[in-house]
């Protein structure tokens, strides 16, 4: 199948080009997002069902996974659940319904990012870059390691680790993100659009408040609590901030 031709080009150890996983039914959509990234320098590979898409995502290291919400065999949203699972490989999710209650839910099963089917070419490419940019850095020698400390809370900033109390946190790309920016300016509030801009390195409206569910999540895997926070305090009608010493 083509989907396996592909698979087997991206788990090549000498090619450095990002390697993405679209997993969508539409074969057309699916034609035109390969044709468009793969001259850009990615690697593209394509699967159009869910059962399938979560193997494949499973099968290598990819850098990013687009995502459709509706698919045969599984849907997105028990795809992403599955993925999660596994990996915290940057996830894109697309959706022909738009609905805001869609976007909140893959949000908060673990999607680093959302776009309805009506995006343009260049918002796509923004985007994937945002999620990807993580996934493409090159590893740091080993005396270049440095870490965060806040408290119980350490984050090395090269192996992409944190961990409370000597626990490590199972956290998406962007949570991890937003963990280093919060810590970061411990002490002081960061609004909505400035982590934004300093999670995505991007300016763009802030769309259905995805920060905050992003947010709410770090919280949950923080062990905090929004009432009475031990970590991460909400500055009503301002952003957040790390407050733990």
């Amino acid at each position: 199948m083509p989907a396996k031709v592909k698979l087997s080009a991206t788990m090549n150890s000498t090619n450095a080009r990002p390697r993405i996983l679209v997993i969508d039914d539409d074969k057309k959509l699916c034609r035109l997002l390969r044709e468009y990234l793969e001259p850009l320098g990615y690697d593209v590979a394509l699967v159009h069902n869910g059962p399938d898409g979560v193997e494949q995502a499973a099968a290598a290291p990819w850098h990013a996974v687009i995502l459709d919400v509706m698919l045969p065999g599984l849907d997105g949203f028990e795809v992403l659940k599955q993925i999660r699972a596994k990996t915290n490989v940057p996830v894109l999710m697309l959706t022909a319904r738009g609905d805001e209650a869609d976007r909140i839910v893959g949000l908060e099963i673990g999607a680093d990012d959302y776009l309805p089917k009506t995006f343009s070419p260049r918002e796509l490419l923004a985007r994937l870059r945002a999620v990807t940019r993580r996934s493409v850095a090159q590893p740091k020698s080993e005396e270049t390691l440095h870490e965060i400390v806040a408290g119980p809370v350490h984050i090395n900033l090269d192996s992409h680790v944190a961990s409370i109390d000597d626990k490590p946190l199972t956290l998406t790309p962007v949570e991890f993100d937003l963990l280093v920016a919060l810590v970061k300016s411990k002490g002081r509030v960061k609004s909505r659009d400035a982590l934004l801009d300093e999670v995505r390195e991007r300016n763009y409206e802030v769309f259905d408040r995805s920060i905050d569910v992003h947010i709410a999540s770090l919280r949950k895997k923080l062990g905090d609590d929004a009432l009475n926070p031990r970590f991460v305090k909400t500055v009503r009608s301002v952003g957040y901030m790390f407050i733990a010493e």
